[in-house]
């Protein structure tokens, strides 16, 4: 005997409580359809993840909750049909909302229902609530403390269904009591962020929980772009050995539909079984789906970007492109005295391979009526940052100007390497609405160059990056003959005291003692440091890394700790 279950991997808009609530009915009846016992929707989906703090307002989690009694009410036709759907829920009267809550605020939980008949037959609460990383939701929850399993009348027989919802899973205890409470199958709600290597780690946790309880699990995970976060989908299930027996594809919407054999001495899994990615493609359709969805959701006709013929636009049109379609893209080159020939050339040629509008905007002579306007206040000093400056400012105020006028969004250009050591420009290069590549280092930024170059994943255009762009040593054209390296130790160096001491916590003397030089280390700690108000001030960008400069990196601008 098997139970037949369905997860809706849907992209889900924060806030549209009307249309998550029409692509939850729609994916229930085509799971219907298909003869779906159970089907499976991702963690809040009623209201999209994360709507931070929209969960402190209680007129907010009141229209969840009618929306998620409208879809019982349209789906009441569905027979026999469970439908499992993630909400905010008011939390009982008298629930502890912790130290420093609101005032007035009534605590809510991180929840779902579970839908059959036109009726609500069954709620839970999460119980484990995660706070650490991009997760603040001890800021917005209170726990819940009981398991819930509830009974599913598949091929004549009843089955008995456990629910958890994401970091549940990731404890052995809410598993072990759902186990005990009498679960034949685990089922898994989720909205977890993508990052590295994030879609591995799932899938080992989760084969910790089969091995501890002997149950078959199903993994139900939201696919979609939000904010800063992007969550894969790739959706899965396990047999009660431990193997995944059917997975969903990654990065798009999907329902899928897997058997699990229930009952004692049972627990096998049949289903699809979509292929993993390799981790360039990983990385770039996160970004290609971060991008398309901030772009998309937000309501931006398109998008402009300002091309240099350097491999951090050059690989930022590309994703644009891919995310949005040549005709939605605007590259606009603004050669400075400084701007060498090849950097025009290299600009032309890649965006006539792309078929993208491209303008040319020379800001030499704009250039020279602020010197002529700053010279006599700047009279006895000499050119320094702040002439280079002056260009980049220049530039970020012609394209916010044809942002204003068109309606598209700027996409900036700025890695991590530049994000982490401030070499960027405030009101400058870091001016737009959106920072595509801010989480990836310029190592990073090479390698998805060489990839996308070599792979045509959605039909754009092949090798669209000119070889030149990817080969020439990096320069920010703003002085004569300027190199990134005049001023910055290698990438490769920079790029790996970055990743330890900003993204795991290493100290200085534990890198230095890696064999890293110790001038390196000690200039690279210190750009960190002192460029936190930068960062402040910069915009959202795509986390692909366990740790970005966003919501998981909190330090203050006015800092004299060395470490």
């Amino acid at each position: 005997m098997a139970i037949r279950i369905g997860v809706a991997q849907c992209n889900f808009v924060v806030g549209d409580l009307a249309g998550n609530a029409r692509r939850i009915v729609e994916a229930a009846r085509a799971a219907h359809a298909q003869g779906v016992h159970v089907l499976l929707t991702p963690e809040l989906a009623i209201c999209g993840y994360a709507a931070e703090d929209l969960f402190l307002r209680p007129a907010f989690v009141a229209a969840c909750d009618d929306a998620v009694q409208s879809i019982a009410a349209q789906t009441a036709d569905l027979d026999d049909l469970h439908i499992v759907v993630g909400q905010p829920l008011p939390a009982p009267v008298g629930a502890d909302a912790g130290h420093g809550r609101s005032v007035g605020r009534t605590p809510c939980r991180n929840a779902a229902s579970v839908l059959c008949g036109g009726r609500i037959t069954h709620r839970y609460a999460k119980r484990e609530l995660p706070n650490y990383q991009v997760f603040d939701e001890r800021r917005y929850f209170v726990p819940g403390d009981t398991p819930c399993v509830f009974d599913v009348v598949a091929d004549g027989r009843t089955h008995r269904v456990g629910l958890l919802i994401c970091e549940d899973a990731w404890y052995a205890q809410p598993a072990r009591e759902t186990a005990q409470a009498g679960a034949e199958v685990l089922c898994v709600i989720n909205a977890s962020p993508f990052h590295i290597g994030k879609g591995d780690e799932r899938e080992r946790a989760m084969r910790e929980r089969v091995r501890e309880t002997g149950l078959p699990l199903v993994y139900a995970h939201l696919v979609g772009g939000q904010d800063e976060i992007v969550f894969e989908g790739r959706s899965f299930a396990l047999d009660r050995d431990g193997a995944v027996a059917a997975r969903a594809p990654g990065f798009v919407e999907d329902l899928l539909v897997v058997d699990v054999e229930a009952g004692a001495g049972a627990g096998r899994v049949h289903g699809p079984l979509a292929p993993q990615g390799g981790t360039e493609a990983d990385l770039w359709h996160a970004l290609v789906l971060g991008t398309r969805d901030y772009v998309e959701k937000n309501g931006f006709p398109g998008a402009i970007i300002g091309l240099s013929g350097g491999v951090d636009s050059a690989l930022v049109l590309a994703v644009a492109v891919d995310a949005l379609g040549p005709q939605r893209v605007r590259a606009v080159m603004m050669p400075s005295p400084y701007t060498a020939d090849i950097s025009w050339m290299d600009a032309r040629d890649m965006a006539a391979r792309l078929g993208v509008r491209y303008d040319e905007i020379p800001i030499g002579p704009i250039f020279e009526r602020f010197l002529d306007t700053l010279q006599p206040l700047f009279a006895g000093r000499g050119p320094d940052t702040t002439e280079e400056n002056l260009q980049a400012r220049i530039r970020g105020t012609l394209l916010m100007a044809l942002s204003n006028k068109f309606g598209d969004i700027v996409l900036t250009t700025g890695n991590k390497s530049e994000m982490a050591t401030g070499y960027c420009t405030l009101y400058g290069d870091m001016a737009g609405g959106f920072a595509v590549i801010k989480d990836v280092t310029k190592t990073w930024v090479w390698r998805l160059a060489r990839w996308r170059n070599a792979h045509d994943p959605y039909g754009r255009g092949a090798n669209p990056i000119p070889e030149r762009i990817i080969t020439r040593p990096p320069s920010a054209e703003l002085r004569p003959d300027q190199k990134d390296q005049d001023t910055l130790p290698p990438y490769d160096v920079l790029d790996a005291i970055i990743e330890r001491y900003m993204e795991n916590d290493r100290s200085p003397a534990e890198i230095i003692a890696e064999g890293y030089p110790a001038a390196a280390v000690e200039q690279v700690v210190r750009l960190i440091r002192v460029n936190e108000y930068k960062r402040r001030q910069a915009p959202v960008g795509i986390r692909v890394t366990h740790r970005s400069f966003g919501k998981d990196w909190r330090y203050p601008n006015t800092n004299r700790w060395r470490g």
